[in-house]
């Protein structure tokens, strides 16, 4: 089925929309008003993929006009790329949300509220200037995807360990000294990206993530990983460039899904030559990760 489509829907509209109380004749009903505002936002959604679909993305805007949280309906709604520092609690009645994407405004946190959008499955919310996270995000236990990159935030509340549908968790880009706790207990991650952070070390804890596939902390200060790491045979990414390994556990060998050592960002394998490792770990390391393997083989 083709998506429907719609005119663009341009900054001067949103601006009419929002002034059109001020214009309204002094005494009259107030409802017929807003529905009629709100009317005209809705003309400008799509059906994309079976859902209620409203994009503002990229129209400068500092707010939303409030009309558009009488639209109950929508399920996927792109704010990115605008100029917003708030998001008004109002965001909690549109309960029928499936994504929400708010990444590159200006957001410095994020209203207790959305803990009410009990549908949200998608969540991008990097490139802001949040601090922190709400703890009633926890309540969105139905969400699998949650970007929180490129922000400011030093952890993360212990009500997410509730989010055991999550599979995608990105934290980069951020002033976290410890993984939060809560990320151990999501037992459904198969992504967990922490590059460029504050990390010192990896939890023992982390063995309990039985499902991931991809573990990447380049770019963080960890001198050693636990062996419990090597616990994970299903990791098949394990990003650990550009920190302070000067060794890696005996038990590394047991990674067998790495396969390779690797060199692009996102190539299947194991990163780790960016690292102050000490011989003989580093020599053998030339002969690349079969080698590194057998050495540490026991026997």
């Amino acid at each position: 089925m083709g998506a429907k489509q719609s005119r663009s829907f341009s900054r001067e509209e949103l601006s009419q929309v929002s002034v059109s109380q001020g214009r309204r004749t002094p005494g009259r009903d107030d409802h017929p008003s807003l529905s009629s505002a709100a009317e005209r936002i809705r003309k400008n959604t799509t059906t994309h993929f079976g859902y209620s679909t409203l994009s503002m993305s990229m129209r400068g805007l500092d707010q939303m006009p409030a009309e558009l949280w009488e639209l109950r309906e929508l399920e996927k709604l792109n704010l990115s790329l605008n100029y917003l520092c708030a998001l008004p609690p109002a965001v909690g009645t549109l309960d029928n949300l499936v994504i929400l994407n708010l990444w590159g405004n200006n957001l410095t946190c994020l209203p207790p509220e959305i803990g009410l959008l009990k549908k949200l499955r998608v969540l991008f919310a990097y490139r802001n200037h949040l601090s922190e996270v709400p703890e009633e995000l926890g309540s969105c236990t139905r969400l699998e995807v949650l970007s929180l990159a490129n922000n400011k935030i030093t952890g993360l509340p212990g009500s997410l360990a509730a989010m055991r549908n999550l599979t995608k968790l990105n934290l980069s880009h951020n002033r976290m000294a410890h993984i939060p706790t809560c990320v151990y207990s999501m037992k459904g991650l198969v992504f967990l990206h922490l590059a460029c952070n504050r990390l010192e070390n990896i939890a023992d804890q982390i063995q309990d993530l039985v499902n991931l596939k991809i573990l990447i902390v380049e770019g963080n200060s960890i001198h050693v990983l636990p062996k419990t790491l090597c616990f994970l045979d299903t990791l098949e990414l394990l990003n650990v460039d550009f920190n302070d390994l000067q060794s890696v556990p005996v038990e590394m060998y047991q990674l067998s899904r790495l396969g390779k050592l690797a060199c692009h960002p996102m190539d299947k394998g194991l990163h780790i030559v960016h690292n102050p490792l000490l011989k003989p770990i580093q020599e053998v390391l030339q002969g690349g990760l079969s080698a590194l393997y057998n050495y540490l083989k026991p026997g």
